[in-house]
């Protein structure tokens, strides 16, 4: 059966705006930055027309999209915001990450945070002075787990903040309830601040997602930050926006007060992409999530029968696949390997954190037939 995405294709994609596709040689298939090759829904494809016809001067303040947030908030399980100030919208999730940092924490404090991730969260730590502590996840034999003594033998003194990034990149694990708990238990027990990295939720694969703080209690509530946006599920990178929330509007304006004149602000056709979204039916959405699904099937299935040597825990939610060729002969530059020889750009591990070497993710948000190019040129080099 002819699936929606089927005719994406390599001359389709390959074109001079798109980084992801002219940041490699012509003859490399690039998997690797979280850019989907999908075109966006047909909703905001209307909307962002119609708000050309109108101009593109500054967006009025009045705009709904606080209003609609907060409804789509509400119905995932958080807790009612207040009606003022606990909502402010930025340009993207880095600056959020950054302005979080360094708003929470002195120079020399440390913030905790697990790895593998997302390399800025790495950064936004290291970029201002402050002392990254890595707690690794562990890989078990159906999910990766948080390793809870581990997270509780790296706390210190001079620990502040814990960035959580749920759902997790690069793993793709939805954190649960129980999960979610425990680590509710833990900032509390060291009076730490927590941002949680949501960007990803609606790109939940298995399962429910559940808001950090639909988990949290009055307390912690008031010591966390939520970051969230459309650009992943919606496929709208190149127009940045991310909502930070918080139930404290005290630090919504602290955080604010410490990127002064450096977070910017979100763009009108951004603006009008995000309502789009909130506003869409959802059509578009789910047969995205079903062909996500079924990508991510066609590669455990590759894995398993075609590289006996990789290991791969399915991810629960995103387009991002983690795949451990430690057992590989070439594990020690497996990354230049696949991309000299198999002509395949990936992330490579090291990127997302100490202890990475032979690591490689995997962006699978592409046409059938350029995914499964893509690991017959692997398999045919790793072989």
């Amino acid at each position: 059966m002819h699936a929606p995405f089927d005719d994406l294709s390599d001359n389709l994609l390959r074109h001079p705006d798109s980084f992801k596709w002219t940041y490699h040689a012509d003859d490399i298939l690039p998997l690797w930055v979280a850019d989907m090759d999908f075109p966006i829904a047909p909703s905001i494809h209307a909307a962002l027309h119609a708000r050309l016809d109108l101009g593109i001067g500054y967006q009025s303040i009045k705009t709904d999209l606080d209003e609609l947030l907060r409804q789509k908030l509400h119905r995932l399980g958080m807790p009612e915001l207040p009606a003022k100030g606990a909502i402010s919208f930025l340009t993207g999730v880095v600056p959020g990450l950054y302005a979080t940092v360094v708003a929470l924490t002195q120079p020399g404090e440390e913030v905790l945070t697990f790895t593998p991730i997302y390399p800025p969260f790495l950064a936004s730590i290291t970029d201002h002075g402050r002392v990254a502590k890595q707690s690794p996840l562990v890989q078990g034999a159906q999910d990766w787990e948080i390793d809870f003594t581990s997270l509780d033998a790296a706390v210190t003194p001079t620990t502040r903040l814990l960035m959580l990034c749920h759902p997790h990149n690069p793993t793709g694990r939805v954190w649960s309830r129980d999960e979610l708990s425990q680590l509710v238990d833990f900032a509390n027990r060291h009076q730490l601040f927590v941002v949680s990295d949501e960007l990803h939720a609606d790109l939940t694969l298995d399962g429910p997602f559940i808001p950090f703080t639909a988990v949290a209690d009055e307390h912690l509530r008031m010591r966390t930050v939520t970051l969230t946006g459309p650009c992943k599920a919606y496929n709208t990178a190149g127009l940045g926006i991310v909502a930070m929330i918080s139930h404290n509007r005290e630090l919504i304006t602290r955080i604010k007060k410490a990127g002064a004149g450096l977070l910017g602000h979100a763009g009108t056709m951004s603006i009008t992409m995000w309502r789009a979204a909130l506003n869409d039916d959802g059509v578009w959405l789910a047969s995205v999530l079903d062909y996500l699904r079924a990508n991510r099937t066609l590669l455990e299935a590759f894995v398993r029968e075609r590289l006996p040597l990789v290991d791969f825990i399915p991810p629960q939610a995103t387009y991002l696949a983690w795949l451990d060729f430690r057992r590989h002969p070439r594990a020690g530059d497996i990354h230049q390997h696949l991309l000299k020889d198999a002509k395949v750009g990936l992330n490579d591990g090291p990127q997302f954190g100490e202890g990475y070497q032979g690591f490689v993710r995997i962006n699978f948000a592409t046409s059938r037939a350029i995914l499964t190019e893509a690991l017959e040129r692997i398999a045919c080099t790793v072989a």
